[in-house]
């Protein structure tokens, strides 16, 4: 049975009283009435039976509004409507008849809300309709196959009255075998906003426009001089490609008088892809060629075009969570440190890319929502003014208008307030040609209420709509605001100036207390765990960059990816962060152990002093430096490095080079001794892992110096025996005299040996020390 709503009254009528008589046999036959039905529309969409089931009163036929031309009329013009209508039902419609109905003029803003949640068609409340000629006719509506239809309407057939917020409503009529009589079978409902001239005083409307992405590149660079960027994938460049979000952003938002909000990592991401750039494969565990340098030279060019000579703020690099900083982030060390860096990276990459200069000291918490923790960390890294939104700064006072978006909220902080409902309206799916259209004439009514509820006072108001609308969203506020282009009661304004305006007197400045911050909105936040990652990553850089000649290199990169893992874009998507937070440190991890000692094997000592070689490898691209080397024996009375229990040695090393350091050890006993090598930063921390390795000491024994005794004796007793024997030959040669020769000489000549006489056996030399003390051992590896 149909709602009783949908009936013309409640006295019984001749159409009902043959619906009685012939339900019995309508009920007896359903099967062969489908036939039927299916043998004669073969084009007909299926319709599933919960759908039809649901499909009755003014719910039997959808209504699809697509489309509403001028969506804000003034005098002269025509308003044209478009759309199709769809049977829902399991039965034809027969005599359908789509046509206008004009509701009754809406005194309020919660009078729209009541409105637009309406469902199915209410008699009285939705108007009458205007009839005439502007109606479009259906011979006949099959189950589940959509039929187009147009109507156009002068406005002086409309027969508006003073300016204000009409309903209105696009109904079919139409009957059904079951219900044989003229009825409402589907209902559409949506605002008409009327406004036939310029108002006396124009509310001024301050629109956000937000170029704001996910995170797209790692903190990876290419081992190349060149330090080619790596992107997690290739989605970036979709968005950017026509037709996608960001390019949808673009093109409609070049057309419009915004304030836009940007993130610089957004811009340094595209301002890499300009170049050679990387993208990681599926796996993750290689890069391939990027191809998209066109598309980001085309979109960056662009967008620094656009936004030459405009309103443009700058957000904190990579867009980081201040919810989630002050709830979970503030207790951990640095936290706060690293958004006050984000701040000034922010503002100084936006102008060296776009070459405007961008206001940096806004902060936009998520979703406007605040609380006093909220507001002390925006302003901690230098934020003078808080966007917030009306459902989270709510007023007290009942107020009969909408006040001022400026508010004092107290330590020189102003909070600049959103309006909440006109934020969110387009929030949904903006896809179907319908609810993009509802949309935009819903958010152009309650624009146009906002003047008419004190048409003599000015106002300014801030639109903050979510942070990444899709290209369909993009599209639905671009045709909201060129709608308001002939500024008939709102004229266009920049977020600074709605900052300044004066404050209402009546308006709330109270900020909710954290009880009051939304749990679905706290639910997604980053962990406080998040944030201790996020420290020790940068703990662990911190203590890498002191050892590099050139640290910007890896300063640079790492401190943009630490950004990263702070980003808002992370809200619901918890296991990607964790996910990419632990990408960041373990490829840190990578670099640091680029630099290292190398395992050593046991030496042996053979004498009682030597040196020992300890090699420091460097495969980064860059020179490390202001590193120390030291070692250290486990057994000082056994084995001294230099002349104590250890010894140090600063290191630097070039580029994909190693270094061998040497130490001089001396040996007092024998036996094996652990020595110890560790690098070290010159602030004395550990660097990398401890070598370690043993020295076997073998120092001279007894029997070795009883030998060389032994020898030394032998040689001086052949010495002794060789002399007496000179001794004797020189006494018995006196003895018997020289022989003359024939001219009286003797017969040998000096310096001669008598023949006679046994050689010297003396040697020359006496044989070198074997004392290995005096040119020391190579140590054995």
């Amino acid at each position: 049975m149909a709602e009783a709503a949908d009936f013309p009254g409640t006295s019984p009528s001749p159409a009902r009283r043959w619906l009685r008589r012939t339900a019995a046999l309508l009920a007896a036959a359903p099967l062969l009435t489908g036939m039927l039905q299916l043998s004669a529309e073969p084009t007909a969409h299926a319709v599933t039976p919960s759908a039809a089931a649901s499909a009755t009163g003014s719910r039997t036929v959808d209504v699809a509004l697509d489309s509403l031309t001028p969506a804000a009329p003034s005098d002269g013009d025509t308003v044209t409507v478009r759309g199709t209508v769809t049977n829902d039902g399991k039965q034809a419609v027969t005599g359908a008849e789509v046509g206008l109905r004009l509701g009754p003029v809406l005194n309020d803003r919660s009078a729209i809300d009541s409105a637009a949640k309406r469902t199915g068609y209410q008699p009285g409340a939705d108007g009458t309709e205007v009839g005439g000629k502007y109606v479009k006719k259906f011979s006949k509506l099959a189950p589940g196959v959509p039929q187009d239809f147009s109507i156009s309407v002068p406005v002086k057939a409309l027969d508006l009255g003073d300016a204000g917020v009409y309903q209105l409503g696009v109904s079919l009529t139409g009957r059904t075998t079951a219900q044989p009589w003229s009825q409402v079978l589907g209902f559409q409902r949506t605002f008409l906003p009327w406004q036939p001239d310029a108002a006396d005083t124009k509310t001024r409307t301050t629109f956000l426009w937000p170029l704001i992405s996910t995170s797209h590149l790692t903190a990876e660079t290419g081992s190349d001089e060149q330090q080619t960027p790596v992107f997690t994938d290739d989605n970036l460049a979709k968005e950017l490609a026509p037709g996608g979000r960001l390019e949808q952003m673009l093109s409609r938002g070049s057309e419009l008088d915004v304030t836009w909000v940007i993130d610089p990592d957004l811009l340094a991401s595209v301002d890499h892809m300009t170049r050679n750039y990387r993208v990681q494969t599926a796996d993750g565990k290689s890069t391939t060629a990027g191809k998209h340098q066109a598309v980001a030279k085309e979109w960056l060019n662009k967008l620094e075009q656009t936004v030459k000579d405009k309103k443009v703020v700058a957000l904190p690099f990579a867009d980081p969570d201040l919810a989630s900083l002050a709830h979970n982030g503030r207790a951990v060390t640095g936290s706060l440190g690293q958004l006050k860096d984000a701040t000034d990276v922010g503002a100084k990459a936006v102008e060296v890319i776009l070459h405007v200069k961008p206001q940096s000291d806004f902060a936009w918490p998520v979703d406007g929502a605040l609380d006093p923790s909220i507001v002390d960390v925006s302003t901690s890294a230098g934020a003078h003014t808080v966007i917030a939104r009306s459902d989270s700064l709510r007023e007290s006072s009942g107020l009969p208008y909408t006040p001022n978006a400026a508010r004092p909220i107290g330590g020189g902080t102003t909070a600049v307030v959103a309006d909440a409902r006109l934020s969110t309206a387009f929030q949904g799916d903006m896809t179907q040609a319908e609810d993009s259209t509802l949309a935009a004439q819903e958010f152009l009514s309650q624009s146009l209420m906002v003047t008419l509820q004190n048409p003599d006072k000015q106002r300014s108001i801030v639109v903050a709509p979510q942070r990444m609308p899709s290209a369909s969203q993009a599209q639905t506020m671009a045709k909201a605001l060129t709608a308001l282009d002939d500024e008939r009661w709102s004229e266009p304004q920049g977020l600074s100036a709605a900052a300044k305006a004066k404050p209402d007197p009546a308006a709330s400045t109270r900020v909710p207390s954290a009880r009051s911050y939304p749990a679905s909105l706290r639910k997604q936040e980053l962990p406080k765990a998040a944030f201790r990652s996020i420290q020790n990553t940068q703990n662990k850089l911190d203590r890498f960059q002191t050892i590099l000649s050139e640290p910007d290199r890896v300063i640079t990169p790492f401190g943009r990816a630490i950004d990263r893992e702070m980003s808002t874009s992370w809200r619901g998507r918890a296991g990607e962060a964790g996910t990419f937070r632990q990408s960041v440190e373990t490829y840190l991890s990578t670099l640091v152990d680029q630099v290292a000692l190398i395992s050593k094997s046991d030496a042996k000592l053979s004498g009682r002093s030597a040196t020992i070689p300890v090699t420091v490898q460097n495969n980064l691209v860059q020179g490390v430096d202001h590193l120390v080397l030291r070692l250290t024996s486990s057994n000082p009375t056994r084995l001294k490095i230099g002349d104590k229990a250890y010894w140090e040695q600063p290191v630097k090393v070039a580029g994909g080079h190693a270094q061998s350091v040497k130490f001089t050890t001396t040996a007092n006993a024998n036996g094996p001794v652990e020595v110890y090598a560790q690098l070290y930063t010159q602030d004395g921390e550990p660097y990398g892992e401890e070598v370690r390795f043993d020295v076997q000491v073998t120092e001279i024994t007894l029997t070795v110096m009883l030998v060389i005794a032994g020898g030394v004796l032998l040689l001086v007793l052949a010495g002794f025996r060789m002399y007496t024997q000179r001794k004797r030959a020189a006494r018995q040669q006196a003895e018997e005299g020289p022989e003359d020769g024939p001219d009286g000489e003797s017969g040998t000549e000096p310096g001669e040996d008598d023949p006679e006489q046994p050689s010297d056996p003396t040697p020359d030399t006496a044989p070198e020390s074997a004392d290995p003390s005096d040119t020391g051992e190579r140590v054995d590896r």
